[in-house]
């Protein structure tokens, strides 16, 4: 079977999160069952279970070939030697939705050899969907965005949890920074893509199913992703983690850079 176009794909997951939406929002305020994954995980509902059997079922039966990696699915190391590779958070911001919050996602990519060509983050309740394919640029609800043309980091506003503006964490010495927080990490990169905000930072490792849709976002909005020591991740690793995460526009990157950065020497 030949491979499918970038943009195929996105069709299919744009379709699919609109999906996951319906089914989410069946048990959203509605007290769904809850459980605490092992090890400190985080909380895990029966909506995300059953978002992530839609997702599974329907997307790897359009593209057999495709690997999985998603937060609620056992890995499978098959995914390692695909070509390409659905990466899917079912619902990123887990504890926003069982306390029926507004601000959590479905966050859908396909990476392709470590790069995402087709991404999507949606946020049913609040009718946002942001969508991308590689080459194509980025869109909220069908118009094109783009990142803030910042470019110098004092001042900036900065999506991030408040343990990433601790001064230990920035060895060039951490600029004035406006702290916002938005509990999605996908939406977070969403914003940023948006330009709505000027960066995302969490210096914490990341799981890939937080991250791949919005990198592609920020990406095709004309923005730049590194993880915390300034590199360009690659997707699909055989242990599925990113050593954090900082997202802006290309000349707020360069400049957040030398502040972020492990110093050489």
């Amino acid at each position: 079977m030949p491979e499918a176009d970038p943009a195929d794909d996105l069709a299919l997951i744009v379709d699919a999160a609109r999906e996951a939406g319906e089914i989410a929002q069946g048990y959203f305020q509605a007290n769904p069952q809850t459980w605490e994954k092992p090890g400190g995980a985080g909380p895990v509902s029966e909506g995300d279970l059953a978002v992530d059997r839609m997702l599974r079922e329907g997307l790897t039966a359009a593209r057999p070939g495709y690997g999985w990696l998603s937060e609620e699915s056992e890995d499978d190391p098959a995914r390692l030697a695909a070509h390409r590779c659905f990466i899917v958070d079912p619902i990123d911001g887990t504890r926003a939705f069982i306390a029926g919050e507004d601000h959590w996602a479905h966050s859908i990519a396909v990476a392709e050899r470590g790069q995402i060509v087709a991404a999507v983050v949606y946020l049913p309740v609040l009718g946002k969907l942001y969508a991308a394919s590689r080459g194509q640029g980025a869109t909220f609800n069908g118009r094109p965005i783009r990142t803030s043309a910042r470019d110098v980091a004092d001042g900036a506003t900065v999506l991030g949890a408040k343990t990433n503006f601790d001064p230990a964490l920035w060895p060039g010495g951490m600029p004035r920074l406006t702290r916002n927080f938005r509990p999605s990490l996908a939406y977070r990169l969403a914003l940023v893509a948006e330009g709505r905000f000027d960066a995302m930072i969490t210096f914490r490792d990341t799981w890939e199913w937080d991250v791949a849709a919005g990198c592609l976002l920020v990406e095709e909005a004309g923005g730049m992703f590194s993880d915390r020591d300034a590199r360009l991740p690659a997707f699909n690793n055989a242990r599925p983690a990113l050593r954090g995460m900082v997202a802006a526009g290309r000349a707020l990157h360069a400049a957040l850079r030398p502040h972020f950065a492990p110093q050489a020497g």
